[in-house]
């Protein structure tokens, strides 16, 4: 049995595979789409996607191509099955967007750096808005944050799956650092407490919102 590629997904045919490039709260640099459009014309990459993590999945290769797609590419793997943070989802907030009151590709951008690569007990995914209109989907996200204009609210245990759960709302109008202070607290009880494949939706419901703020600190 041939090993799976390196950052490759097999396909419902058992043939062919799937890679996710890594694309950084969905920003995909000139010099990245220039490689991508080499890459997907010189092997002939049937399908490309864009995912509901705004990011790039090129579908339909065989075995013996995926290293070298990853190598033209010049990309990290942006994983997309290990037990860790798949991703960071955000709107273009203050950067672009006459809506934004707060940084939410900056804060997206610092929080997904700060945790490429950390195991978890289950898949984990951001979402970051910049303003109240939420377009960063936060509420539904394992870890949200929502931009107002006296700081960040800050939501853990949403998920928009099969079971969807509504995130419990930690704090609000958190500036920087603390949002991200209490982002990593949290992650870290989860870490320490959840059960394998666990997400963190589960997880809330099994412990609850009071003896989760209660371990962080927090006033229910």
């Amino acid at each position: 049995m041939t090993d799976t590629p390196k950052g490759a997904i097999l396909q419902r045919d058992g043939e062919t595979y799937a890679i996710v490039p890594r694309t950084p709260v969905g920003l995909v640099p000139r010099e990245t789409l220039e490689a991508l459009a080499r890459v997907v014309q010189k092997y002939e990459i049937p399908i490309v996607k864009i995912t509901s993590g705004q990011r790039l999945a090129l579908v339909g290769m065989k075995a013996d191509v995926i290293d070298d797609i990853w190598e033209d590419l010049g990309t990290d793997i942006g994983r997309a099955t290990e037990l860790c943070v798949h991703y960071a989802q955000a709107c273009p907030g203050t950067a672009v967007c006459r809506f934004g009151v707060q940084d939410s590709l900056g804060m997206a951008l610092e929080l997904e750096k700060m945790y490429v690569g950390i195991d978890l007990p289950a898949k984990v995914k951001f979402g970051v808005s910049g303003c109240p209109f939420c377009c960063g989907e936060s509420y539904v996200r394992d870890v949200g944050l929502i931009g107002t204009k006296k700081g960040w609210h800050v939501i853990f245990g949403g998920n928009s799956g099969g079971k969807p759960r509504i995130g419990d709302l930690l704090a609000e109008n958190l500036d920087r650092d603390a949002a991200i202070g209490l982002v990593r607290r949290a992650l870290e009880y989860y870490k320490e407490n959840g059960k394998k494949r666990e997400r963190t939706a589960r997880f809330m419901n099994r412990i609850g919102a009071t003896q989760f703020k209660s371990a962080l600190g927090l006033s229910d």
